[in-house]
C-alpha cells in the first residue's frame, strides 16, 4: 500500500490591527506499508514515511519497508486487504489541489475596516489544501482533495482598570463564505459586554453554551469512542458484560453523527492511514467511509471498530468521522436563550480542556475569553474565569434546551478537528470548580 499526501498551505497573521506576517508553502509526503503474509489473518506490517521528492528515492523506502515487515511483531489487526470496488476515483491522475495567499483577498479587505476602529485585534487565518492518493497491491486508487481552512479573531479593548478581552472564530472550506463583518460585529458586543465586571465563586451556575464551546466537549467524547475500550471496559462507554450501545442519554432527540458528505463539512470518503490503533487499521486501506450516528434520538447507536476488531466482538465495521454534526435541538439560537435566562452565565470559549477520568469522561479546563452575567434575559456583566469539571456525556444528559445547530470553530481544537455544526445548550447547573486567574 501507498499513500501520498501533497499539502498546499497559506496563512495570515495579525496583531494590534496591522497585518504582521503571511507566507505560502508546498510539501508531500508519502508512506509505503509492506504486508508480509503468515496466513490469511496473520502478517506482520512495515511502513516507511519519506517527504522526498527524488524518483530515485522510490526503491530504497520500498525495501526499507519490507524489511521493516520482515522483523514486526505479527499485526494484532491483520485482515486480507481489501479489493476495489464501484467507487473507486476516475480522476486518479489529476494534479494535486491548490492554495495560495490569494485566498485571503477578501478577508483582508474586510479585516482592514476593523482596524480602523479602537479595538485592538489579533487573529490568525489558516488554509489548507490536502490531495491524497491511495494505491494498493490489490488494485485499489482512490483520491481525494480535502480543503480546511479557519478564521480567529482575537479582540481587546480597556475596560475601566483592566484590559477586557473576546473571542471569535469559523470554520470554512474556502473562504467565500466567512462573513467578517459579523464576526467582527459579534466580537465588539462580546467587548461591550465587558464594561462591566462582577466576580464570582466557584459553584454549580445555569450556563449558556454556543456551539463552539459545545464543539470542544463533543469532539473531547468523539475521540473516547473506541469498541475495544469500550468493550475492555476502560472507556466510559463501557457498562457490565458490553458496553453502552442502546442505553438512553438524554430525553431530548439529540443525534450525534459523523457524515463524509454533509453540506460544507465534507471529509475524504474512505480509510488512508499509516499506522494502526484502536480506531484505524492499515488492513481497512480503502474502506468507504459512511454516515455514522453515534448518538441517534437521545440513544447511543455506534462506537469505533476497525474490521479486526469488529469481527472480534462480532459487530459491523465503522469508521472514525472527520466532522461531528449534533441535531435534535429547537430553532432558538443563542439570543433567544438568552432572553430567556432569568441568572446565569454565558460560556463562550474553552482551552487547556484534559481528562481526569477515562471512566466517566471527566474532563477539566480552563475559561478564557469572555465568560459573561446573564440576568433578566440580558448580559449585564463579565465575569471571572473559572476552572470547569464536567462529562460531555453528562452534560448532554442533564441539558434543558438545545437550540438550531450552526457550523461552528472548536477553539481548544481547532489544529485538529475543524468540521463541526453544534446547537447552544442549557445546563442547568455547569461545574466551575475553582476560580482561575486566567485572563
Amino acid at each position: 500500500m501507498v499513500i501520498v499526501h501533497d499539502e498546499h498551505e497559506a496563512s495570515l497573521r495579525w496583531a494590534g490591527n496591522s497585518m504582521t506576517t503571511n507566507g505560502a508553502s508546498v510539501s508531500r509526503r508519502w508512506t509505503v506499508i509492506s504486508v508480509l503474509r503468515d496466513g490469511p489473518t496473520h502478517a506482520r506490517v512495515g511502513a516507511i514515511g519519506s517527504s522526498s521528492v527524488d524518483p530515485d528515492d522510490i526503491e530504497a523506502v520500498v525495501r526499507a519497508s519490507e524489511a521493516a515487515a520482515r522483523t514486526a511483531e505479527p499485526a494484532r489487526d491483520a485482515m486480507p486487504l481489501l479489493e476495489p470496488d464501484a467507487d473507486a476515483d476516475h480522476d486518479w491522475t489529476a494534479a494535486a489541489g491548490t492554495t495560495g495567499i490569494e485566498v485571503f483577498t477578501d478577508l483582508a479587505k474586510d479585516l482592514a475596516t476593523g482596524f480602523d476602529g479602537a479595538d485592538r485585534l489579533y487573529g490568525f487565518a489558516h488554509h489548507q489544501v490536502q490531495t491524497t492518493w491511495l494505491g494498493t497491491s490489490t488494485g485499489i486508487r482512490r483520491r481525494f482533495v480535502q480543503p480546511t481552512g479557519s478564521v480567529e479573531i482575537n479582540g481587546k479593548r480597556a475596560a475601566g482598570a483592566e484590559l477586557a478581552s473576546g473571542w471569535v472564530g469559523v470554520g470554512t472550506a474556502d473562504f467565500t463564505d466567512v462573513d467578517v463583518s459579523g464576526l467582527l460585529a459579534e466580537l465588539s458586543r462580546r467587548l461591550d459586554w465587558a464594561e462591566r465586571k462582577v466576580e464570582l465563586p466557584a459553584g454549580r451556575y445555569e450556563t449558556l453554551m454556543p456551539p463552539s464551546t459545545v464543539a470542544d466537549l463533543m469532539i473531547s467524547m468523539a475521540w473516547e469512542m473506541a469498541g475495544r475500550g469500550a468493550q475492555e471496559g476502560h472507556t466510559a462507554f463501557a457498562r457490565a458484560g458490553g458496553t453502552r450501545i442502546g442505553e438512553r442519554l438524554s430525553n431530548i432527540p439529540l443525534t450525534l453523527y459523523s457524515d463524509p458528505y454533509a453540506v460544507g463539512l465534507e471529509y475524504r470518503p474512505f480509510v488512508a492511514t499509516s499506522a494502526s490503533s484502536e480506531s484505524m487499521s492499515v488492513f481497512d486501506n480503502g474502506l468507504p467511509a459512511a454516515r455514522v450516528d453515534w448518538l441517534r434520538d437521545g440513544v447511543i447507536e455506534s462506537l469505533i471498530y476497525p474490521r479486526a476488531i469488529a469481527a472480534e466482538y462480532d459487530t459491523p465495521p465503522t469508521v472514525p468521522g472527520e466532522n461531528l454534526v449534533l441535531t435534535g435541538g429547537s430553532d432558538a439560537n443563542l439570543d433567544d436563550m438568552i432572553a430567556r435566562t432569568e441568572r446565569g452565565l454565558l460560556l463562550t470559549t474553552l482551552w487547556y480542556i484534559r481528562e481526569v477520568d477515562p471512566a466517566t469522561l471527566l474532563l477539566t479546563g480552563l475559561t478564557r475569553d469572555g465568560v459573561y452575567l446573564v440576568e433578566n434575559g440580558e448580559v449585564t456583566a463579565a465575569v471571572n474565569n473559572f476552572r470547569f469539571n464536567e462529562s460531555p456525556l453528562d452534560l448532554l444528559r442533564r441539558a434543558t434546551e438545545v437550540g438550531a445547530t450552526e457550523i461552528t470553530l472548536a477553539r481548544e481544537w481547532k489544529d485538529w478537528f475543524t468540521r463541526t455544526a453544534m446547537p447552544p445548550l442549557r445546563i442547568p447547573d455547569f461545574h466551575m470548580s475553582s476560580v482561575s486567574q486566567a485572563t
